[in-house]
């Protein structure tokens, strides 16, 4: 009997064990199986930005948070903060999302180069020739480059989106070459490329907030600007700029830009809805703000704005006197990059 006993217990024991193995075999497959896959945790997704609602990055932002919450499920929440309603500059806002303070802004990619010196490419002047230049160097090599290179700064770039190419305006006559623009007090972006473009075209650049801009331009704290069509319409810097030059100086670009730590946080089924839901945005927030270009455009003249469009020798006088910032910047920002991002335009 107790022989009996001793082999029960035996295989007792090793069924015991045998379960248990299987049960851990199972339940380390199925962790393996559901790995990176929710466990039914919601998340915030907060996106500040500067331009107001009916400018197309808004407009595009809003299909966002729908395409996020609907494919998500609803377990991540989107929050739309337009209009510098949380920072007043591009600068505040990313350093923002750098911080974890929020959780996504779409900013113009010049102040990106406070943190990463590269981005500086993308500031130099002319450097590509048609949008559909920009277009294959961002989606390409040159694009995927740059939003690597931030995650050393803490963020996640996912895309490039535009707010087209910029032009320049003053309230003292149209601008046909660089010597109409000399002494005159002019805003640029928080680039270091962008202000030493327009000092070396003989203007007094400095830069300054985008959301104070209309302010100081009417109390005429400077005489010039230069931005894209849809920002002269959709700020009303009509009011306080007389005359527009269509220069087309700079593609600008803005970037989708995430906290990295936020971005890592999600299991990957939610990694992947963000990374779907920003290539669709992109693609829709290009083609409104083209469509809108035009649109605003022919609104600008009938507000009252005297514009002009500089020929190609004109364009060439401006192109010549930007040489020597290509010279200044190209050991921060490596000739390989500026060789690659100009080649897009082949």
């Amino acid at each position: 009997m107790k022989k009996l006993l001793a082999i029960l217990c035996a295989a007792t024991m090793m069924l015991v064990t045998a379960c248990g193995g299987k049960g851990g075999t199972e339940a380390g497959a199925s962790s393996g199986a559901d790995a990176g896959k929710s466990d039914g945790k919601e998340y915030t997704l907060r996106i500040a930005y500067l331009v107001p609602e009916e400018q197309s990055t808004h407009i595009a932002a809003v299909k966002f948070k729908e395409t996020v919450e609907e494919k998500s499920q609803g377990r991540i929440k989107v929050q739309l903060y337009p209009n510098g309603s949380l920072f007043p500059s591009d600068r505040e806002a990313i350093e923002a999302v750098q911080l974890g303070n929020v959780e996504m802004t779409i900013p113009a990619v010049a102040p990106l180069a406070g943190f990463n010196k590269q981005f500086m490419v993308l500031d130099l002047p002319f450097l590509f020739k048609t949008k559909e230049a920009a277009y294959k160097a961002l989606d390409g090599d040159v694009g995927k480059q740059l939003l690597t290179g931030l995650e050393k700064n803490g963020f996640k770039g996912l895309v490039f989106a535009e707010n087209g190419f910029r032009h320049m305006s003053n309230n003292k006559g149209p601008i046909n070459s660089p010597a109409d623009l000399k002494g005159q007090k002019f805003r640029t972006l928080e680039s270091p490329v962008h202000t030493a473009a327009f000092n070396a075209f003989g203007a007094n650049a400095s830069p300054f907030a985008f959301g104070e801009l209309y302010t100081a331009l009417q109390q005429k704290v400077y005489d010039a600007m230069e931005c894209p069509i849809s920002l002269y319409y959709t700020n009303k810097f009509y009011e306080v700029q007389k005359y527009l030059t269509l220069s087309g100086h700079v593609y600008q670009a803005t970037a989708l830009l995430a906290n990295l730590d936020w971005y890592n946080s999600l299991p990957d089924d939610l990694k992947k809805v963000i990374d779907d839901a920003s290539v669709e945005y992109r693609d829709y927030q290009r083609q409104l703000a083209t469509q809108q270009d035009d649109e605003f455009l022919g609104k600008l003249k009938e507000a009252g704005m005297q514009v002009n469009e500089l020929t190609s020798e004109q364009k060439d006088a401006f192109i010549e006197a930007s040489k020597s910032v290509y010279d200044q910047f190209a050991g921060d920002i490596g000739q390989d990059l500026i060789d690659a991002a100009r080649k897009a335009n082949e």
